[in-house]
């Protein structure tokens, strides 16, 4: 999959299949999209493209209103949408910074300079909700006048229901918001993850509790910054990770701004997810973690942030985060046994 920020580049195919929106989550509504994308691509022997914006269009207004509270939270970073395209089978995805040219052009203008001219657009498949241009005056219908004018098909994708329920991004982050990650993978087809580089932080887990029992070399973690991110999901969390050895290794982990801590730190108030594994790799050595990809899959919230009075505190709730953990592993691993033992009869 090729990634393109903005339109003019030579290497964008000629002409496309293309469906436009924000994708956040990629979940399975959109991925039924992709899908059906994908097959009007290749009926008409093109490139399925996707269209979508960095930033989010409401963090746009935002900023510019001055009111932070109108940013949404956002389900997953630029990295993993685009990673998740890609394992959609999408061909090439155009990148356009929303900015305040972008958010006055005009819906005619759109259609001819960026879809017409910009990526030759054979086909246009749109959610049932789709507004764009200016006040967001554009809309299906228009596209459709449009598509018999010049020459392109266009489509509409109806709701995407799951049990009944309406897929959509809202809902994954209502579900996220909630902790009820078991919904969210219901929602996404695949347990929730978040990827990213793992970074130097002020290395304070090593110290906590490295005197405790079984704590070995302290709560060594695994950090994964996000400088304009704003998650929809927070608090502390079994999970697995992935990245650093051939099997995934389970692990404890925070994802919010550490309240416990001074907001004046290496971290300043953003979002970090702080990983740590149960189990840590002898052959990974204190520094084997720093500059890799790593991917974390955030399987069963335990708690939201809490804020300890002073260091000891913080770590005897890690520690007890960690048994926590460990035992929601135990009993994941026995209702697996206890299947297996019901599917052989």
């Amino acid at each position: 999959m090729k990634v393109f920020r903005g339109f003019h580049h030579p290497e964008l195919a000629p002409a496309c299949a293309l469906t436009i929106g924000n994708f956040d989550g990629v979940h399975r509504g959109h991925q039924a999209m992709l899908a059906l994308l994908r097959s009007e691509a290749a009926h008409r022997g093109v490139h399925s493209c996707v269209m979508t914006f960095e930033p989010h269009p409401r963090d746009h207004f935002a900023k510019v209103l001055n009111k932070p509270e109108l940013a949404p939270a956002r389900i997953a970073t630029l990295r993993d949408k685009l990673q998740e395209l890609e394992r959609c089978g999408v061909d090439q995805v155009v990148v356009l910074p929303f900015d305040a040219a972008l958010a006055s052009q005009s819906p005619e203008d759109f259609i001819q300079k960026v879809l017409i001219q910009g990526l030759g657009v054979r086909y246009v498949l749109v959610g049932d909700d789709f507004r764009f241009g200016a006040q967001r005056a554009g809309d299906y219908a228009m596209v459709d006048a449009s598509g018999q004018r010049l020459g392109f098909d266009v489509a509409r994708m109806n709701s995407y229901e799951v049990h009944g329920l309406r897929v959509s991004s809202s809902a994954v982050r209502d579900a996220l918001g909630r902790g009820d990650l078991q919904a969210v993978q219901a929602l996404l087809g695949r347990p929730y993850s978040i990827s990213g580089h793992v970074v130097h932080g002020r290395k304070l887990g090593r110290e906590l509790g490295a005197s405790a029992e079984g704590a070995g070399n302290g709560f060594r973690t695994l950090n994964l910054r996000f400088s304009h991110w704003q998650s929809a999901a927070s608090g502390i969390f079994a999970v697995q990770l992935h990245g650093l050895t051939p099997e995934p290794l389970t692990g404890v982990a925070n994802l919010g701004i550490r309240p416990s801590l001074d907001p004046t730190d290496v971290n300043g108030g953003r979002v970090l997810l702080e990983t740590h594994a149960l189990d840590w790799p002898a052959t990974l050595g204190l520094e084997g973690g720093y500059g890799k990809i790593i991917r974390v899959e955030l399987l069963h919230k335990l708690h939201d942030e809490l804020k300890y009075d002073g260091l000891d505190a913080l770590t005897k709730g890690i520690a007890k985060d960690c048994d926590d953990a460990r035992a929601w592993f135990a009993s994941r691993h026995g209702e697996t046994n206890r299947q297996t033992t019901r599917d052989r009869i």
